[in-house]
């Protein structure tokens, strides 16, 4: 594998150079800040004795411009009086330019030899592999990694291009977190990265998955506590990715107290198998609130602490890099930088509590700095260090009205982007109704134009998905939209089940008067009767032999109809939840559905939970009976045992026909054991099978000669998948775990920017 170097930031190729060479003459070179160095990048020793190193990174000159460059340095390095003097450039060299340099750099260059051109860098890499696989960036930018993360990515999430992957790939600032969090990936099999917002949790997670993948891991994403765990196959490399598994803005009780066990069973699953890998990325107060919250969670059997990784505590030399590689990738021009620099604000830039690269993204965006003038760049880049919820607003502000109920209409749609079709439904539902309603046109091309308008400022697109471009656009749209007015709005015309709840759930957690919530409440009452027609289905796109959930299961609808009769003492909503109990949009669903309704069924039972409502034993009668209808079909011990436990913690809360039914449905796993075990390839996934199978026996009376037989047949399957799985070797990238022992001081700063206003 050869290099040309060109995705790697003039300061990175400079490590890289100083680590390769240092390694072939056996000699630790001193590093240098970038920028004005008087020829040194690198020196081993001092005095008459000293070798300097210098290396240039000329990505787009030509030979003519290296060639200038070093005779006008020639004097600085004659200066040094060095007793070696060797050149490192990224510049292809045949022997002629070599000869060429040496005349340049005069006698200081004891020999040709010490010009290493980018044929004699890459012959050191494969002379020194662990330096290649401890630069990440530089494996990563080699064009066979990235057509595999490519085609892994655009499988697995929307589509993203070979540019922006290599963009995010050169504006990483490598430090020993990604080294740390391959150690305990490795060792427990399980990550999880927390940290505040914006510190760079989820491109880490991204830059580990993309080490994986590039040595052909599959990707598989899983998006929200609700969507269900992907099985796990012992002889496939897999790498799950959980990003922001805890929620993006804050907990959603109601879901991790129902997906906990779940969560906590596939973590297991993964520590016991031996070719998976789970990442997982929170903010760390919601980590910390979850933790307390859930007994799965803090269970300390599982241990969760071993694989948390907390990040974000940058040295002063990494803040800086980071807000280098953003300056060098986004194309920030060079009068702003200059004038950054001019300023002499950096060090309180680089310095400042709340340093936070997402603001710094945000900062260092061409298109944001376009409406600042250079002058006040800096002022402008320390205000938003000190008041980040400032940037979205004045830019959202500014937006024309149809581009912000685009926003709004995105904002309730779900949190892991939408797909374009579905944002247009919701945008078609409120922009015609909020335009009449403030008195501002509308027009049939608005959503196409806004989406234009929105692109790459507070959307991205991404094939046919839509999300925002950043998590603290979200952030900032929460704020904004604790307005009981404008939710009011909103709950008319909801397009969707799920956007109904969304809209319920921010309001009712932020607006907490009881009046209020009656209010808003009452003002859904000409959404419900969609709730009978919405499909909770739908076929997937790319896959038409395959389903996927575009809305609220029918069995959390009629727990949020319920809801709002409670408030409202309407009986419109008992109603319409008794007639969509009896009779579905779409067809209710084991995973989804099971449990729910039987903790539904449990529920209408107690005032405490939905008040005295009409029609509740009918309700409870069709929920009983779709119950009964669920436990028939069952095959999955996991969906099985939640609805056990669920039955069996309603007490006489459920009737004895669902009891018996549950009965039915246990003694069915045992009776066709075999046909169940041949569709499990996990040896972890039939582990927990026979715990289920042990736990589940003894409510359905199963004999013990019948467990036992069941028993012997999961471990005979254990045993064919044990013969068939080999255990993959992890990545063969490290990272690195370099300490940094010199002095990074104000000069040192300054001089590693002025190279980018110099370039």
């Amino acid at each position: 594998m050869s290099y040309d170097f060109s995705t790697l930031a003039p300061a990175d190729f400079e490590d890289l150079a100083r680590e390769l060479i240092g390694q072939e003459l056996g000699l630790r070179f001193e590093a240098f800040a970038a920028g004005p160095d008087n020829g040194i990048d690198g020196r081993h020793s001092k005095g008459p004795d000293a070798t300097i190193l210098q290396a240039k990174h000329m990505r787009g000159s030509t030979l003519a411009v290296l060639k200038s460059t070093m005779k006008r340095e020639r004097v600085a390095i004659e200066a040094l009086a060095p007793r070696r003097y060797i050149l490192a450039t990224s510049k292809p060299l045949t022997p002629k330019n070599k000869e060429q340099l040496s005349a340049a750099i005069g006698p200081s260059l004891k020999s040709e030899g010490d010009v290493f051109g980018p044929d004699d860098l890459n012959a050191l890499l494969r002379k020194y592999p662990k330096i290649q696989k401890a630069h990440i960036k530089l494996w990563l930018s080699s064009a066979a990694v990235l057509d595999q993360v490519v085609r892994s990515s655009q499988h697995a999430f929307a589509a993203i291009t070979r540019e922006e992957i290599a963009a995010k790939v050169r504006v990483y600032a490598q430090n020993p977190s990604f080294k740390e969090s391959k150690e305990t990936l490795e060792e427990h099999r399980v990550l999880i990265i927390s940290g505040p917002p914006g510190v760079g949790k989820t491109t880490l997670a991204e830059m580990l998955s993309y080490a994986y993948i590039g040595e052909h891991w599959e990707l598989v994403p899983i998006r929200s506590l609700d969507d269900g765990f992907a099985g796990i196959i012992d002889v496939k490399k897999r790498i799950y990715f959980f990003d922001d598994f805890l929620g993006k803005i804050s907990l959603d009780a109601k879901a991790l107290f129902s997906r906990d066990t779940d969560l906590a069973r596939f973590i297991k699953r993964i520590r016991n198998s031996p070719n998976a890998r789970f990442i997982l990325t929170t903010r760390a107060y919601i980590y910390e609130e979850a933790r307390r919250a859930s007994e799965a969670l803090s269970d300390q059997r599982l241990n969760i602490s071993r694989y948390v990784l907390d990040v974000g505590k940058y040295t002063r030399r990494i803040k800086a890099r980071i807000l280098y590689n953003h300056l060098l990738v986004s194309g920030t021009p060079k009068a702003h930088i200059k004038a950054l620099l001019d300023s002499g604000r950096l060090p309180k830039l680089i310095d400042h509590p709340n340093y936070n690269p997402r603001v710094i993204e945000w900062m260092t965006d061409a298109t944001h700095v376009a409406d600042i003038a250079p002058d006040d760049y800096a002022k402008a880049f320390l205000e938003a260090l000190s008041h980040p919820h400032r940037l979205w607003d004045t830019a959202f502000r500014h937006l024309p009205r149809k581009c912000q109920h685009l926003l709004f209409a995105l904002f309730f749609c779900s949190e892991y982007g939408v797909d374009i079709d579905r944002l247009r439904v919701a945008y078609d539902a409120i922009h015609p109704f909020l335009s009449r309603k403030y008195g501002t046109a509308h027009h049939p091309k608005d959503f196409e134009e806004s989406l234009r308008i929105l692109e790459g400022g507070f959307i991205g697109l991404g094939g046919e998905t839509a999300r925002f471009i950043n998590p603290s656009v979200r952030d900032y749209l929460s704020e904004y939209l604790d307005d009981l007015a404008m939710l009011l709005d909103f709950a008319s015309v909801c397009p969707t089940a799920e956007w109904a709840g969304k809209v319920w759930e921010h309001g009712t957690r932020n607006i907490g008067a009881p009046s209020y919530k009656s209010r808003l409440a009452l003002a859904f009452i000409d959404t419900i009767p969609a709730f009978l027609r919405l499909p909770v289905w739908s076929t997937r796109k790319r896959s038409p032999l395959s389903l996927e959930v575009i809305d609220m299961a029918q069995s959390e609808r009629i727990r949020l109809l319920l809801s709002w009769g409670a408030e409202t003492s309407d009986s419109r909503f008992a109603e319409t939840a008794l007639a969509l109990a009896r009779k579905p949009s779409d067809h209710y669903s084991i995973w989804l559905d099971g449990e729910r309704l039987v903790q539904v069924a449990e529920e209408v039972c107690d005032p405490d939970y939905f008040g005295d409502q009409p029609f509740i034993l009918e309700i409870r009668a069709a929920i009983e009976e779709a119950v009964i209808d669920l436990l028939d079909f069952v095959t999955a011990s996991d969906d099985l045992e939640r609805m056990a436990n669920a039955i069996e913690h309603a007490g006489e809360s459920v009737s004895d026909e669902v009891r018996h039914a549950l009965v039915v449905a246990i003694t069915r796993q045992f009776e066709e054991i075999s046909e169940i075990t041949r569709g499990i390839d996990s040896e972890s996934t039939l582990e927990d099978h026979s715990k289920t199978l042990e736990k589940l026996a003894p409510i359905a009376r199963v004999s013990s000669e019948v467990v036992a037989t069941a028993l012997q047949a999961v471990k005979n399957r254990m045993a064919e998948i044990a013969e068939e799985v080999v255990e993959e070797q992890a990545p063969s990238v490290t990272g690195t775990a370099q300490q940094e022992t010199d002095t990074f001081d104000d000069q040192a700063l300054r001089d590693l920017f002025t190279s980018l206003a110099l370039a």
